[in-house]
This record gives structure tokens, sequence and C-alpha cells, in this order.
């Protein structure tokens, strides 16, 4: 491995930490940087933008325009550093004892860094490298899918694709599917002594949570233990929740946001079926108490599982280039990669970096991992070569 990729892979790295593209913000700095960087490899790329245009996917193709390229994909969001103990500044790369601290090292603008440090050398493949750069994987996988249409509506087709999400650079099959939902309550305000003459739209929500929590115990206690997931069963959490007012004033709006992850083959509508039989239940009585009241559940996002269905061969190549000569593995977080799976494209995840770094305080990735990333990329530019 030559010292150029590492070290300009290490600038780029700094630049894009220094971009908070926490998901509530927009990534379009981040991406006109990317813009400008591609264009100066004489590399031309397209956004997918959102509804309002406040954010942005980015593909480019590095290299001829032919099929049996590679797609090299990931997620330009980071998760907040909000109410966590940073040592250092989250938006700049601060190495400490071989670790590269900041948000969003791991997870995994690390693994976008690398990959565009590698562009003069894809540039001279006989097969092209497809970079792909989503907005909102982490909340929900929302970004991608547009994206993912237009280059399987538009592209030469590609060989396989591969998601750097961190797994250590070992070669992962299958993940979890992920649909997040959000429930909200509308009450009937009144003085809390006269609960008789109100209706508590907090009260309704806890009971639905407790619902929730008795379901997640039971997918605990239904879980395959032959399942190679860890845990091995579907889990449901509730992430936020938020209602009322005053302690003395029945709450007149609840509403809170729980994700359920399901492995390949299990189906989350119908976990959650006689969860929202429930909801439509709880609605028609409280209407007819009070018709503004009411209960609703609408579904956020629903990300698909990956699973090893199609990949043998993207799996083969990515292990020649990493070295990996261990049984294929799988993760318990969702990821981009099912969609991709999805859309037609054999699909692997393989990254620097741990996931049990990811949305920590003091987030990492160790020179090592990058060193190791790096060597991916300077390989996979060899292999496109011929």
């Amino acid at each position: 491995m030559t010292d150029n990729l590492p070290t300009a892979a290490r600038d780029i790295l700094a630049k894009l930490i220094a971009f908070d593209t926490t998901s509530r913000n927009s990534n379009l700095q981040l991406i006109a940087w990317v813009e400008n960087y591609l264009s100066q490899h004489g590399v031309s790329s397209t956004r997918v933008v959102n509804a309002d245009a406040s954010k942005a996917n980015l593909y480019a193709t590095v290299g001829p325009n032919v099929a049996g390229g590679i797609i090299l994909s990931g997620h330009s969001d980071v998760v907040p550093v909000d109410g966590q103990d940073w040592d250092s500044d989250p938006w700049t790369v601060t190495e400490r004892n071989g670790l590269l601290h900041g948000r969003g090292t791991c997870d995994m603008k690390g693994f976008i860094a690398l990959a565009l440090a590698a562009v003069p050398l894809f540039k001279q493949g006989a097969k092209p490298v497809h970079l792909a750069f989503s907005y909102d994987e982490e909340v929900g996988c929302l970004g991608a899918p547009a994206m993912i249409a237009e280059m399987a509506a538009k592209l030469p087709k590609p060989a396989l694709a591969i998601i750097g999400e961190p797994t250590m650079m070992k070669v992962v099959t299958g993940h979890k599917g992920i649909t997040v939902h959000e429930v909200e309550v509308l009450g009937h305000e009144a003085h809390s002594s006269l609960p008789h003459i109100g209706l508590s739209a907090n009260m309704v929500a806890v009971e639905l949570m407790h619902d929730l929590a008795d379901l997640a115990r039971t997918l605990w206690e239904q879980g395959d233990p032959d399942s190679p997931f860890v845990p091995p069963h579907a889990t449901l959490t509730i992430g936020t929740m938020a209602g009322g007012t005053a302690a003395n004033i029945l709450a007149r709006r609840a509403h809170f946001v729980f994700d359920l992850r399901c492995p390949p083959g299990v189906d989350p509508e119908a976990i959650l079926a006689p969860f929202k039989t429930k909801v439509a239940a709880l609605n028609g009585e409280m209407k007819q108490a009070f018709p503004e009241a009411g209960v609703s559940i609408h579904q956020l996002s629903n990300a698909p599982p990956m699973t090893p269905t199609g990949s043998r061969e993207a799996e083969a190549f990515v292990r020649r280039l990493t070295g990996d000569n261990g049984a294929a593995g799988v993760v318990s977080y969702a990821a981009e990669a099912g969609q991709f799976q999805q859309a037609g494209f054999a699909t692997v995840i393989c990254g620097p970096g741990s996931i049990e770094q990811a949305h920590q305080p003091n987030e990492y990735l160790a020179v090592e991992q990058f060193a190791r990333g790096a060597n991916f990329m300077e390989r996979l530019a060899e292999a496109l070569a011929r």
C-alpha cells in the first residue's frame, strides 16, 4: 500500500467530519464539497434530492460507463451528539492512542473518505466504481431508495454493491430489517382532579406502550436459538415519547415512536397486527367520548432485511480483496444493503471499524482499521484494472 491514499483519505475524512450532518440537518454542504472534489478529478455526479430539496443523495460513475462495475455506498448523515460527554470536539478528527475520534469516523464517513481518496485509482480501471452517498439512513433508511431506483434504471448493470457499514472489514451477508412507527394520541383536557370529564392522552399512551413492552418480551421468549443474529429474535424498542403540559392537566396530546427490527423471514406486519387492531378499537372508543380525541399509528419507514440470497459471487469477490476466510457474518442493525438487494443488486456489507463504536460519545475509528480500508480500496482498483 502506498502512503498517498491513506494520507489523502485522512485529509478528506477531516473535511467530511467538519460538516454537521446530523439527520435533522441538511447535508447539502457536504454534498457540494463531494461534487466539487469529484469535478476536480473529472468525474461528474448526479443529485437525487428529497421533496423540498433540503437534502440530497449523490451518485457518480468513476471510470468507463460499462457493465460489471462495483457500487461503493455509504450514508452521509450521522446521529446526534446531544447530551453525550465527549473528550474532544465531535466535529474535528482527533487522534488519540491510534484512534480517530469524531462523530461519523466509524459510522460511516471513514468509508466514504477512503472511497473518495481512491478516485484517481478507480479512474484507471477497465470496469467502473459507482459511488453512492445517501441521506437519512440513521432515521429509517429514508433517502437511499430514490437513488437506488435511479441507479438501477440508468446505470449499466453493476456486478455488486458493497455497503461500507462498520464490520471490521469482515464480509457480512445478512442484516435485520427495520420498521419505524409513530403513535399519536389526542385526548380531552380537563383538571386532573376531574378525570371523569376529560381524557388523558398520556394515560392512553402509557397503556399502549405497556402493550408494546409486553410484545417485546414475547418476541424475546420466542427467539430462534439457532438464529445467527445477536440477539436472535425480533426486537422492539420505544425510542422517543412526549406528552402533556402540566401535572394537574389531563394531557391533550401524547406521542411516541418505536422501531421493530426483524430477522429475514419474520413479518413485521404480522407481529404488529394485534397492536394495530387495538389502536383502531381505542380510536373508536375515544371518539365516542370526545369527537376530537383519538389515536393513530403511522409508519415512518420500512427498510427490508438483507439475506445471503444471490450474494455468493459478490461475497467471494470481496473476500479476495480483504483476505477474510472466516464464515460470513450477519448483523442485527438495519442498513441500506437490503434496499440495494431488493433492487436487484448482489450486495454485501464490508467496512472499517466496529459497530460497537457507532453512536457512542468519543466515537472512533482505529487507525489500523482505516489502513485496512485503504488497502481494500487499492486492491479493488487493481482488480478492476484487469
